[in-house]
């Protein structure tokens, strides 16, 4: 018999002697190692092929025999210098005879038990009835041995392989990294080789060993050496790559530790690999999934989650990267092992109340697989199944709590699994409402994260819901009306009450959560069968036409179910409308997340018709001017997905009616998307046919505001492509200021626009043949009176800017315009006669004129003479544009001809460079653009022109303040003439901005001011030295008590300061109290004020924030708007270095104050600081600075919060420093508190005495007369100085009579002490002190301090 074979801790123990002689066996070690290293090749190979030979010829238990196993041995030891046929050659003489080896030691187990002849063995052999106990014995532990040599061997085969490849690959990168070549080696084709012995030892283990090893349980040596060798396998990930091998260790892991009992060990290591490594998390918990299915024991599965359960929660906060793990490992075992993880996740649920965020994300996982697939199965006895439905509703219960949790990821993780639950409709009818009521909630949390996740729950939910296809309230309330007279008519003698309550209790639904819901579907299908549409729901209009006949859906308690569930769907409909508001205002966030998933949940709520859901849709156009790229691309795919369809004039009255609907801002919006949709194609020519088919009413039912929508979207193609309106000239003629402009007077303004559109060639085209007919109908459209006063003023502004276009001579045109216009308003009323009654201050032009007719003349002039301004900008643009082709074409003659003539060329040039001829051309062309801008208004020296004339009427009009009052709507025309004449002229600006700002300031109408200020915004960019000086006055604005006043202030100074138009001077304090603004556009402007500012150079925010610090502190801000003031423009600042900075500053800024409310405001602003290190040590260094201010209780409280801050982040070392500082303004603060309280008390001791000296006088002068006597006849003199100066403190007491002093040594006072004792105390706390001597009357006086 062989030595026994006994696992040795490492390959090369096998060469030790067995030093243990206590044991009662031999140990089979080596006799004689052979060195394969130091063979040649062909030596090698006969070597190899020997012991394969001997192997595979031999029985199976020859790897016994000494010899054999000293050979093999030696070539393990040496299996990383064999070449691959030799890997190859000894590998399958191995493993093939392990495979063979296994179904032997079944046979060997079916002849122990059976004990009867013949029973073949695997040699051939026949066992016979002679067969002694001995002979078996000695068979089976033979087939130990081998099995244990084969396994021993093959195990190392792997690992000196692995070892080998790492190597391998270690060298591969560095030479890959030097960028050599790599050279070619000698490999083979392992990874299949690897895979089939794991493959042959993962079998082995699943065989019946119990007889091989005499019991159940297995030698703790191999068992040890199987499982500690295929965990260290888990830790290659390259190695788990393979699937191979990964299934062999997984079944090898499970097996050891459920079928063999290694539990202990296997959870340890376990856990180990899943703190450590995060790719074996997957497999490992598949590997404890498999064990506990082949095995039904979930032994393993319970023990590791029971280990999770015992750790120590605040473990967890220590290794992040382990809990993330842990917590991927009890997600991925709950959605294997539903069942059994539920009957332990009691365990579990206490970490809930842990620090680690990461677990409490896995915990709420868990609690979602749990959810969906613990509790599918309807079988079951009624006390289980109650019990399990108890156990579903506590985890529903924890997810709604989770909702609040203090982690912003825990949060959103609870709000993703909410929508898990409900794709995979685990989620009943009577908790919907409830999850959209904490979706809903969420969509206003402060984090990004929790926001998107709240946004995709609300999306799924429609997606998924169990109401039906349309969730429109009218809807539902009509359904649910008639469904409930329904119920009342089955059930007239009950008691009526909230069938949404029974919904929700257990005892109604029967079957807990998922009956309901399922009934429900059920009566849906009875209806379906019953010929209705696919949801009863969507037929509210049909049963509105029948009145009150309803389907019949059954008996009672299915009619009381569907009423219960329309409750609910009205529910979930209501509580979506109520969301409209705040996915408006998230559209408008900063975080891309939130407009991008806003953009879709609106588009899902379009799709299932929610109220309001279109409207808010259209506030989405203004995002496509957004710079972020998937903003605009999410705009633009959600207006094809909601505007766009295959039928052109489908598409085509989508549009039309988009645009007829939008306001200015949302129009500029949709001439941007449609020429993008136009450039890229998906706006088809098929379209723009239909859309002309509807402008020239060519469809049955069009409108004329739905012909208007059309030539608008047409205008906004023809932006991009002018050729658009190329076919229909003589339509856009005809039909746009024809009789339906009457209808509907905005037609002939969109009319107007589209000629403007008009390509040059078209424009040519147009004047030759209908030139005369289109002015006329132009100037009939300013000077006429058809078009009512609310669309003149439009329709005239475009009127005039198409005159200026197209006319080739428009200032003939514009001159006659003006001259019409003037005899229309004043006909044969003198103009000289006017001006005079308008200087006089007479109202009497009011009585001559009409007020609407007087409003229009004004916009005509100055709408004139503001187009006549950039038309002559354009006519210089086209003159310098036409000098630079020429030169262009010049120089390109002068390259064709040659050297000699370009020589020339460039001589002459140089020549008129030094006489100045060149630069002449452009000053000359300066001066003459400069000419006639000044005479739109000023004119010439000896005349004035049209406008000229003009102009000194609007002014005086103007300061006619009496008759401006009279007629508020004349001072708007007025000014607003006046202003454009002051853009255009400097020195008419000039004469009368002084009238400008008193107008704005003192105008009655908000409408006047509200011009009034964006005219100021464009006089500053036209004449920034003339407004200069009234920058304070512009500044002014934003104290206006008028929002809209306010607003347009806002912009403008933003416009101005953002464009470096006006530079930021000491009253961007006013711009900072505008954040606190109670309208809130106007503080959401302030706010990207800014914002946009602090991204300007180094940030100005930085170098404005003492002087904001310093005037705001000075005004009358409540002081909770003073703190978001400051927190927010605090918050704009990130370098460290300008916190160190405004650390230094508002330190020092402590020193020259003395108000302890300045005090407060500066220290909650360093407390708003991001502390440094630096930071810290400048705070500290400033000391001196602050330390007068210690005494307050707010400041402390505010450095208490910055030394908490900075002890957070601070190092060991200098955590130290930290806290000693701190000690020390805690030691100056109590010096100062006792400090100031006696100086307190010294100062109403003082005020005390004086008072108490006061009314002592007041008393003698009141005794006053010939004599003053007390009451036994004593004569009362006034105190010796001696006794006046006695004070200790320094106070003294005037004419206190000596009566009034108690005698120390007397027991009883005397009467007169009384008197003095009472004043002294009454003195103390009132003002008015009753004095204690009567008149002549008997009654007492009183005195008023």
């Amino acid at each position: 018999m062989a030595p026994v074979f006994v696992f040795p801790r490492t390959l090369h123990a096998l060469e030790e002697e067995d030093e243990d002689n206590s044991s009662n066996y031999i140990r089979l070690s080596v006799f004689k190692s052979i060195s394969v290293t130091g063979m040649r090749p062909a030596e090698l190979d006969e070597f190899v092929k020997g012991v394969s030979f001997d192997l595979t010829d031999k029985e199976l238990f020859c790897i016994e025999e000494q010899d054999v196993f000293d050979k093999v041995y030696s070539l393990v030891k040496g299996f990383g210098s064999l070449t691959p046929a030799c890997k190859l050659n000894l590998v399958e003489a191995l493993r093939s005879n392990l495979s063979v080896l296994l179904p032997n030691v079944d046979a060997l187990v079916r002849a122990s038990r059976s004990r009867t002849p013949d029973v073949d063995n695997d040699d051939g052999e026949v066992v016979d009835d002679e067969m002694a106990d001995g002979t078996v014995a000695d068979k089976v532990a033979s087939l130990r041995n081998a099995f244990k040599i084969y396994t021993f061997f093959l195990v190392h085969i792997v690992l000196i392989e692995e070892a080998h490849a790492a190597a391998a690959n270690v060298t591969s990168k560095m030479v890959a990294a030097s960028g050599r070549k790599k050279l070619p080696v000698h490999s083979w084709n392992w990874e299949p080789q690897r895979g089939r012995i794991l493959a042959v030892l993962a079998n082995s283990l699943e065989i019946n060993l119990s007889l091989l090893f005499g019991s159940s349980d297995l030698d703790e040596n191999y068992l040890s050496f199987i499982v500690k060798n295929a965990f260290s396998m888990f830790e290659n990930a390259t190695l788990l790559k393979d699937m191979d091998t990964r299934d062999a260790l997984c079944r090898i892991v499970g097996t050891c530790a459920t079928k063999y009992h290694y539990l202990a060990q296997s959870c340890a290591s376990i856990l180990h690999l899943i703190h450590k490594y995060d790719f074996v998390v997957t497999h490992l918990a598949e590997s404890v999934a498999a064990a506990e299915k082949k095995y039904s024991d979930g032994t393993l599965a319970t023990s590791l989650v029971r280990e999770i359960g015992r750790t120590n929660p605040k473990d967890y906060v220590k290794d992040t990267v382990g809990a993330e793990n842990v917590g991927r490992f009890l997600v991925e075992l709950a959605d294997r092992l539903p069942k059994l993880v539920s009957t332990n996740i009691g365990l579990l649920v206490p970490h809930f109340g842990g620090d680690s965020y990461k677990i409490r994300n896995a915990l709420v996982g868990v609690l979602g697989k749990l959810v969906a697939k613990a509790f599918c199965d309807v079988e079951g006895e009624v006390a289980s199944k109650s019990t399990r439905l108890r156990t579903k509703q506590a985890m529903l219960e924890i997810l709604l709590e989770r909702c609040k949790d203090v982690s912003a990821y825990t949060r959103s993780r609870v709000l993703q699994v909410w929508a898990e639950l409900c794709e995979q409709h685990s989620v009943s009818i009577g908790l919907w409402n409830e999850v959209a009521a904490v979706a809903a909630g969420r969509l206003e949390d402060k984090s990004a994260i929790v926001r998107k996740s709240a946004l995709n729950l609300l999306i799924t939910m429609l997606q998924h819901n169990p109401f039906g296809p349309q969730l429109r309230v009218s809807s539902f309330e009509a359904t649910l009306e008639q469904y409930k007279k329904r119920l009342s008519e089955l059930e007239p003698e009950a008691v009526s009450k909230s069938v949404l309550y029974g919904l929700d209790s257990e005892s109604d639904t029967k079957n807990g959560d998922g009956e309901v819901h399922n009934e429900v579907e059920e009566l849906e299908q009875k209806l379906n069968n019953d010929s209705m549409p696919e949801s009863y729901l969507s037929q509210e209009d049909d049963i509105g036409q029948k009145g009150n006949s309803v389907p019949d859906v059954g008996n009672l308690e299915q009619t009381r179910t569907l009423v219960a569930s329309l409750e609910a769907g009205l529910r979930f409909s209501k509580r979506v409308t109520a969301t409209m508001p705040i996915l408006v205002q998230l559209m408008a966030s900063s975080s891309v997340s939130d407009v991008e998933n806003s953009i879709l949940l609106l588009m899902r709520c379009r799709q299932f018709q929610i109220d309001g859901s279109e409207a808010c849709l259209r506030k989405m156009l203004p995002l496509v001017f957004s710079q972020d790229k998937s903003i605009y691309e999410a705009v633009e795919s959600a207006f094809i997905t909601i505007y766009l369809r295959k039928n052109p004039l489908e598409t085509a009255k989508n549009l039309l009616n988009l645009a007829i609907e939008s306001n200015i801002g949302d129009l500029a919006a949709l001439e941007f998307i449609i020429g993008a949709l136009v450039s890229k194609g998906d706006i088809s020519t098929s379209t723009l046919t239909a859309l002309w088919d509807v402008f020239c009413f060519n469809i049955n039912g069009t409108t004329a505001e739905q012909s208007r929508g059309a030539l608008s979207i047409l205008c906004m193609a023809a932006k991009l492509s002018s050729a658009v309106l190329s076919s229909h000239l003589q339509d856009i003629v005809d039909i746009g200021f024809g009789r339906w402009a009457k209808v509907d007077p905005l037609l002939a303004r969109t009319a107007c626009v589209a000629l403007q559109r008009l390509s040059e060639e078209d424009r040519k085209r147009l004047l030759s043949t209908n030139g005369s007919r289109l002015f006329g109908i132009l100037d009939s459209l300013v000077t006429g009176s058809w078009l009512p006063e609310h669309t003149w003023y439009a329709a005239a502004d475009r009127a005039i800017a198409t005159m200026y276009t197209i006319h080739p001579t428009p200032e003939i045109l514009a001159s006659s315009l003006v001259k019409k216009s003037f005899n229309t308003v004043f006909g044969g009323y003198g103009g000289d006669e006017l001006g005079n009654d308008v200087v006089d201050g007479s109202t009497n032009v009011a009585t001559i004129v009409q007020v609407t007719k007087l409003s229009r003349f004004l916009f005509v002039v100055s709408h004139v003479a503001m187009n006549h301004l950039v038309y002559i900008d354009s006519c210089v643009r086209k003159v310098q544009k036409g000098k630079g082709n020429r030169d262009k074409l010049v120089a390109e003659g002068q390259q064709a001809h040659g050297v000699d003539e370009s020589l020339e060329a460039k001589k002459d040039n140089n020549i008129s460079a030094e006489l100045g001829l060149a630069a002449s051309d452009d000053a000359l062309l300066d001066t003459l653009s400069d000419t006639a801008e000044k005479e739109i208004v000023s004119g010439g020296a000896s005349e004035k022109n049209l406008i000229g004339c003009c102009a000194p009427f609007i002014s005086k009009l103007c300061r006619n303040f009496a008759l401006m009052q009279k007629y508020p709507e004349l001072q708007a025309s007025g000014m607003l003439a006046l202003c454009r004449l002051m853009i255009i002229d400097s020195s008419f600006c000039e004469a009368n901005l002084q009238l400008l700002f008193t107008v704005v300031e003192n105008a009655p109408s908000e409408t006047v001011r509200s011009n009034c200020t964006v005219a100021l915004g464009d006089l500053a960019v036209r004449f920034p030295n003339l407004l200069e000086p009234w920058t304070e006055n512009m500044y002014a604005r934003l104290r206006d008590p008028s929002a809209s006043v306010r607003k347009n202030a806002v912009l403008v100074l933003s416009h101005l300061i953002l464009n470096d138009m006006m530079k930021v001077k000491g009253y961007i304090n006013e711009m900072a109290i505008c954040l606190e603004d109670e309208d809130e556009r106007i503080s959401n402007l302030a706010k990207l004020f800014f914002h946009e500012l602090s991204k300007k150079g180094t940030n100005p925010v930085y170098n404005l924030l003492p002087d904001i610090l310093g005037k705001l502190c000075s005004r009358n801000l409540t002081r909770e708007s003073f703190c978001n003031i400051m927190q927010y423009l605090i918050a704009s600042i990130k370098r460290d270095k300008q916190m160190e900075s405004l650390v230094e500053k508002l330190c020092h800024r402590f020193g020259g104050v003395t108000d302890a409310k300045q005090w407060e405001y500066m220290s909650y602003c360093l407390s708003q600081l991001a502390f440094s290190e630096k930071s810290m040590k400048k705070l500290m260094e400033s000391l001196k600075s602050f330390e007068h201010a210690l005494s307050n209780d707010t400041v402390m409280d505010h450095l208490r919060s910055i030394i908490n801050k900075g002890k957070k982040s601070a190092k060991p070392e200098f955590k130290s420093c930290i806290e000693e500082f701190e000690a020390k303004i805690c030691k100056l603060h109590t010096e100062k508190k006792d400090q100031e309280l006696t100086a307190m008390n010294a100062q109403a001791h003082k005020e005390r005495v004086e008072r108490m000296g006061r009314n002592v006088t007041v008393e003698n002068g009141e005794e006053g007369g010939e004599s003053e006597r007390g009451e036994d006849g004593e004569v009362i003199d006034d105190l010796p100085e001696s006794s006046q100066a006695g004070s200790t403190d320094g106070e003294v007491i005037d004419d206190l009579p000596q009566s009034s002093q108690p005698d120390s040594t007397t027991p009883d006072s005397s009467p007169t002490s009384d008197p003095a004792s009472d004043v002294t105390a009454s003195g103390s706390d009132e003002d008015e002190v009753q004095s204690p001597y009567s008149d002549q009357s008997g009654s007492k006086t009183f005195i008023d301090f």
